[in-house]
């Protein structure tokens, strides 16, 4: 069953949704930021339906999130690569793991992130670009068009 659509509501958050809001759609993502590219790979990986994982990749290629290359002919196959588009979700992904590393109820952390060039383990975290200081740490407030003056984080 399909939503409804949030491409009629003037916020960056509702229209990002209507990209990436399926839980299912995080996930592919996921994925293919890990090296799963291939539609097998990623339906076998996940136990989605296949119908479901064919709608969320045509989402995700027609939104320019994910790339599609073919890599066979006969029959004709396709890899799935990120775009600069996906691959700036890859921060968002992080933040959720690393939500659910502290609050889910695993014992530990089942992935552990480490920089390819020199092995080390990450820990990444999330900072305003211009003082360096951690976004978690600071008391944001929103204003725009469609805010009260007083809507504070």
């Amino acid at each position: 069953m399909k939503r409804k659509s949030y491409s009629d509501m003037n916020c960056s958050v509702a229209q990002s949704l209507d990209v990436v809001g399926d839980p299912w759609t995080l996930l592919i993502v996921r994925d293919v930021m890990f090296g799963f590219r291939r539609f097998n790979d990623i339906q076998e990986r996940l136990g989605i339906a296949r119908n479901t994982l064919t709608d969320r990749l045509g989402t995700l290629v027609d939104h320019g999130v994910l790339r599609k290359d073919a890599y066979q002919d006969n029959p004709e196959r396709f890899e799935y690569r990120l775009t600069q588009k996906g691959r700036e979700l890859s921060p968002i992904i992080i933040t959720l793991m690393q939500w659910g590393d502290e609050w889910s109820d695993l014992p530990e952390p089942p992935v552990h992130l480490i920089d390819r060039d020199t092995g080390r383990t990450l820990d990444p975290i999330l900072v305003d670009r211009t003082t360096g200081r951690p976004l978690a740490e600071l008391k944001v407030q929103a204003v725009g068009t469609d805010l009260r003056p007083d809507a504070t984080a």
